[in-house]
């Protein structure tokens, strides 16, 4: 008997929805528009956070900088002899890195030096931005304006892959020779030092050293570097849904409207059911189902979009903001990394609320006597 009374329950509800599609489609639209917009937002921030995490795990454990003026200058190499001496410092290194600002493409390039012997002299290896921007292939020549004046071209030996152009998109490898030649730059300097340390554990105790005997530098620990990219990426992404509390807002009107009251149809519908035998609690769960279903697949889909459009799409609604304004986008796909508690925040402030929504008017209209309910 109960079984037969939850069946028929069921059945009404897949009948109520039915006749009202026209009006449940729109409101399906909007539900399921409004958890497209934020869930593509968080799947988007989360994501580009793990990446810039698993990137920044092979950055140096410590970056020593020089500084003059409260501005980071080229640091001597003298400092790396004194950095040894530290107890616990290990493989401390120069590094020669900087920006070059290319009139033809109007953008900024990242170059830098590997490791000796990487590059030769004469040849450079370009990220896949690089050689879209400036139509290069393998074997051409890319001309340099050296800082004095002189221009030189440098051959294009390598073309990184397209998988690496989330860190490569801007990047120019270049042998030490020409990079000091490209910016003045003499021998006995570096942009500044990287070092490793034994024991993880005494990383802030080697950098309180470093600080004592070079007073004139600034330590930044790869921590501080993750860090900065979290704040960096949760600001846009909160600058996002600033922009999109409008949506929000249009949400919590729609759901506070459902609260205020059925329709005229739904409470002769009702006084209908309470006429011919069904309780009060049966009506709730009809309406509970009824919510639910709206609710619940309007939940997925839009989540479900929301994948696509990040995952497989690269966000293209989203792109500029959480990416930061560029001249060299890197085209790249996102790993997808979903953060379930996150999945789970957004079905509650989403779906419980509507769901309970359409419980309390229905409950009021089941309450009142069936022919008062019809004659309204």
């Amino acid at each position: 008997m109960w079984i037969e009374k939850q069946g028929n329950i069921i059945d009404f509800t897949l009948s109520s929805l039915l006749r009202r599609k026209r009006k449940n489609l729109a409101l399906i639209s909007v539900y399921m528009l409004v958890i497209f917009f934020f869930a593509s937002v968080m799947f988007f921030t989360h994501a580009i956070k793990k990446e810039a995490s698993i990137i920044l795990k092979e950055a140096p454990e410590m970056v020593v900088q020089k500084m003059a003026g409260g501005r980071h200058e080229l640091i001597p190499l003298g400092y790396i002899e004194q950095i040894k001496e530290i107890r616990g410092a290990h493989s401390v290194k120069g590094r020669l890195w900087g920006y070059y600002y290319d009139p033809v493409a109007g953008a900024n390039f990242t170059l830098m030096v590997p490791g000796e012997g990487e590059v030769e002299q004469g040849g450079i290896a370009v990220g896949k931005g690089v050689s879209r921007v400036r139509f290069l292939d393998e074997e051409d020549e890319m001309e340099f304006m050296a800082s004095d004046g002189e221009v030189f071209g440098l051959k294009v030996k390598q073309i990184f892959s397209p998988e690496s152009e989330l860190v490569s998109s801007d990047l120019i490898l270049i042998s030490e020779e020409d990079f000091r030649k490209l910016f003045g730059m003499v021998k006995g300097v570096a942009t500044d030092i990287v070092l490793s340390v034994r024991n993880p554990k005494e990383l802030s105790t080697i950098a309180l050293k470093i600080a004592e005997r070079l007073p004139d530098t600034r330590i930044i620990l790869r921590e501080e570097m993750l860090r900065t990219y979290e704040m960096v990426f949760n600001w846009r992404g909160g600058m996002m849904l600033v922009v999109l509390s409008g949506t929000l807002l249009a949400f919590i009107i729609f759901s506070w409207d459902r609260a205020s009251g059925l329709s005229a149809e739904e409470r002769r519908e009702i006084g209908i059911l309470k006429a011919i035998g069904w309780e009060t609690s049966d009506v709730i769960l009809m309406k509970f189902w009824e919510g639910t279903v709206i609710s619940v697949s309007s939940f997925f889909v839009g989540v479900f979009l929301a994948y696509l459009h990040v995952f497989f799409l690269s966000s293209p609604l989203f792109e500029p903001a959480l990416k930061g304004w560029a001249i060299l986008y890197p085209k790249f796909k996102l790993i997808p990394f979903i953060d379930f508690y996150q999945i789970a925040t957004l079905f509650f402030f989403t779906v419980v609320p509507y769901t309970g929504a359409t419980i309390i008017p229905s409950w009021r209209a089941a309450t009142i006597d069936p022919d008062s309910v019809m004659r309204t």
